[in-house]
């Protein structure tokens, strides 16, 4: 694929239901020859065709493009979009003005290519471009010799093919733009337009009517510096004369691009603008950079502070960031003895940079020199592809990336850079005397931890009974081991090169976690307990007895242990695909987990808290079930882990308190996180929130509803009472045949997400309502946490602006009051 002739390019699919077709065969529209509803013409090559259609929702009828023998087709070009025809009455036809024309049955104008010179012998066809081209016919009729009157490649609608070209003339300020659909069923323009700005550096923009929604950074010669994720995407070869792909701008300003997977014969995703509200122009304010992996997303750029204290704290952080401290050019700090010292640079890496920079063919050791020079001048940065780039006033849409990006140097006043050497030789002497004191602490804490665990089981031992919920751990003595072995330090440092950070997998509470290979080939999982961790260490003995006392096949299995002095790990088997939450939040991955797939990985879940609850010897409590918590087999079968956090159920318990509230808000039972009870009906709970997250491919922890503040659980409801729910399906996953399991697993979900504990179902009437058993679903009441905080601000303009906050904190201690 070639966007702006030099690169290939992104995008994503509306699907349409249309009417049975007559076909009229050919790739030519003539005077005689014309498309009469529900008619069609094909290209050449048999890639496009070009006819009537009704999009999804609605009766109106349309001319469009799209691709030929595709089972789920997207529209890729309309003509007659801001005037439906009502029927299906429908011609298109060349007029006696030589023009390509729709008409309705009453012979009105519906469409025209408004070409204004009057030909008498036109002809449109469709090229295996998906070019419809207006050709005045020569005397000879050679092909080669027709002259080009109209295309429809230079009047785009929503959708950007290969061979089309995006341009502004910057004379006259003219540009093509992409358009949106108004909505899905409407493909009347919208409020979103794509189109480039063509000052000094091409840069692509998204425009929410005269509002700048997102730009892509400025084009270097290979890729848009904004959108990191081009390298890796066009290193997979995509230029094939079969490859369908395509850029679409969707009606809610998302530019994205889908592909058709011929092996699989569905359509999938490669890229989207918006992965994270990092995407949207301007997010963090001036001098306000935005980490899509930090939690607030937004902080300021060092040596600066938020301008609006209070909003900042509410997280709307629009209004941004200003200087704690003045710039030698414009100023000197207060008569401080850093009066009079030369400005610096901050050095921030991969980035994306501002916007409204001004670009010089300067060699990159002469940037800093330049910009030092000019008092205006208040960032810089070198791009090979573009040159040096300054920047002059407020650095608005910053963002810092984990791929790509580029290196950006942020002038800071000398006193702001100088307190980095100060702190350096502050934290030295306090990393010494910090160390000897815990040191110290640590010898006494761990005499007194040994006498206090002596005194314990002494007291259970006397007593002969155990509590009726035990904390996992509290005895190991207890713990039957049963195929289980005990490894030596020195054969797991081998196994996982002496745990070197190549072979690292992750970290959690408990620590870090390893790969390893032991002699005989076999693969392993090795969780070490971190020495830091006081949550890990009563991790590491709650994980010990409760594998060592279940086994089921969705459940992940302890092969050993290690505890030799400090060191302490646990040996699990390895799972190659790691976790869940890796697959369905992915936008590249996603696509490989089709329906049944995930319907089995939901099966697998109910079944393995099935036997956790009812099954088993033991009545256990999961307490953190969540997507990274849930492991896939090489064939993708679900395995439960994680059981650091998990109780056991004595006697003929159904709930218990604590007051140690531990998990993961957006997972947690209300009952659970706001009161600290307990029960089967938890676990039912987040089995809940992981289900429409299957189903959906969206966390509910850091999704969102366009501007309604809606959680993931709370869009859900949402279309549960406007009976739309199949609009909560991730849309790179097929729907079509599984229309009913989809809206029964959907309700399901919502029954399992009700506020009381009581109202929600068990697991195991939970696993008869997925597989059908149980034929009539009860309606679901309301859900818990449906909402987010809402706070509003008005800006300088008038326009009032909404701003929702989203969490994904794992607790580890929560005293109650």
């Amino acid at each position: 694929m070639i966007f702006l002739a030099k690169a290939r390019f992104l995008s994503l699919f509306l699907v349409f239901h249309y009417v049975v077709e007559f076909c009229i065969g050919g790739d030519v529209i003539t005077a005689s020859e014309y498309i009469q509803d529900p008619g069609s013409i094909t290209s050449s090559g048999g890639l496009y065709r070009m006819g009537f259609f009704s999009p999804n929702g609605s009766a109106n009828r349309y001319v469009g493009i799209w691709y030929n023998n595709v089972p789920r087709y997207s529209v890729l070009w309309v003509a007659n979009r801001k005037n439906p025809i009502l029927d299906s009455s429908g011609v298109m036809t060349i007029s006696g003005d030589g023009n390509l024309v729709v008409m309705n049955g009453k012979r009105e104008l519906v469409w025209s290519s408004n070409v204004s010179n009057s030909v008498t012998n036109a002809k449109a066809q469709l090229l295996d471009s998906g070019n419809l081209v207006l050709l005045k016919q020569s005397s000879n009729s050679s092909a080669n010799d027709a002259e080009n009157l109209w295309e429809s490649f230079q009047h785009m609608t929503d959708s950007f093919l290969e061979k089309m070209k995006l341009s502004t003339n910057s004379r006259t300020n003219e540009k093509q733009a992409l358009t949106s659909w108004k909505s899905p069923s409407d493909p009347s323009i919208g409020s979103f337009s794509a189109s480039l700005d063509p000052r000094n550096i091409p840069e692509l923009f998204i425009w929410n009517g005269s509002s700048l929604y997102w730009r892509s950074g400025p084009w270097n010669g290979n890729i848009f510096t904004g959108v990191p994720e081009m390298q890796s995407v066009y290193s997979n070869g995509f230029a094939e004369a079969s490859y369908m792909s395509y850029l679409l701008l969707k009606s809610n300003g998302d530019l994205v691009q889908p592909y058709w997977d011929q092996s699989s014969s569905s359509w999938g995703i490669v890229w989207s603008s918006r992965l994270s509200d990092c995407d949207v122009y301007g997010q963090c304010g001036p001098f306000g950079i935005c980490n899509a992996k930090k939690s607030p997303i937004c902080s300021c750029l060092k040596g600066f502070e938020p301008k609006n204290f209070e909003e900042w704290s509410r997280g709307n952080w629009s209004s941004g960031c200003i200087r704690k401290s003045l710039l030698q050019c414009n100023g000197t700090t207060n008569g401080s003895s850093t009066a009079g010292k030369k400005d610096g640079f901050l050095k921030l890496e991969i980035m994306k940079v501002p916007s409204s920079g001004i670009f010089f063919s300067t060699l990159e050791e002469d940037c800093p020199g330049n910009c030092s020079m000019n008092c205006s001048c208040v960032a810089y940065a070198y791009d090979s592809g573009v040159g040096c780039v300054f920047w002059i006033g407020e650095l608005i849409d910053l963002q810092k990336f984990s791929i790509g990006g580029t290196t950006l140097y942020v002038r800071l006043a000398h006193s702001e850079l100088e307190k980095k050497g100060h702190l350096r030789e502050i934290i030295a002497t306090t990393v010494i005397i910090g160390t000897l004191v815990v040191i110290i602490i640590i010898w006494f804490a761990r005499r007194k931890a040994k006498k206090q665990v002596k005194q314990s089981m002494e007291k259970h031992l006397s007593s002969g009974e155990a509590p009726s919920v035990v904390m996992l751990g509290e005895n190991l003595s207890r713990v039957e081991f049963q195929e289980f072995v005990k490894y030596k330090i020195e054969e797991l440092a081998a196994a996982t090169g002496n745990f070197c950070e190549a072979n690292k997998l992750g970290r959690g509470g408990f620590g870090p976690v390893y790969k390893g290979r032991l002699p005989n080939g076999q693969e392993i999982a090795i969780k070490r307990l971190s020495r830091a961790s006081g949550q890990g260490q009563q991790e590491f003995m709650n994980e010990m007895e409760v594998i060592c006392k279940v086994q089921h096949r969705n459940l992940v299995r302890l092969l050993g242990c290690c505890a030799e002095g400090d060191e302490k790990m646990l040996i699990y088997e390895f799972m190659p695909n790691k976790s869940l939450d890796t697959f369905i939040f992915d936008p590249l991955k996603q696509v490989h987990l089709d329906w049944r797939t995930r319907f089995n990985i939901v099966d697998g879940i109910c079944r393995g808290l099935l036997y956790l609850h009812r099954d088993s010897r033991l009545r256990i409590i999961h307490r953190d079930l969540k997507a990274s918590n849930i492991l896939l087999d090489k064939e993708l079968n679900p395995k439960i882990s994680d059981f650091g956090m998990a109780r056991i159920f004595g006697g003929n318990e159904n709930q218990a308190n604590t007051r140690r509230v531990v998990g993961t808000y957006g997972y947690m039972a209300p009952e659970y996180a706001m009161e600290g009870r307990f029960s089967e009906k938890s676990d039912v709970f987040s089995f809940g929130i992981l289900l429409l997250e299957i189903v959906s491919g969206r966390r509910n922890t850091s999704f969102h509803y366009e501007d309604q503040c809606l959680s993931l659980l709370g869009l859900a409801w949402k279309l549960w009472n406007e009976e739309d729910v199949l609009a909560l399906v991730d849309p790179t996953m097929p729907a079509t045949p599984f229309e009913v399991q989809l809206s029964r697993c959907i309700n399901v979900g919502l029954l399992c997400t009700q506020e009381r504990a009581k109202d929600r179902p068990s697991i195991s009437t939970v696993i008869s309502m997925i597989n059908s058993e149980i034929v009539d679903l009860p309606r679901p009441k309301q859900p818990a946490f449906t909402a987010r905080k809402i706070t509003q601000d008005t800006d300088s303009s008038g326009q009032s602006q909404k701003t929702c906050s989203a969490n994904d904190v794992t607790l580890t201690v929560l005293q109650g009051r």
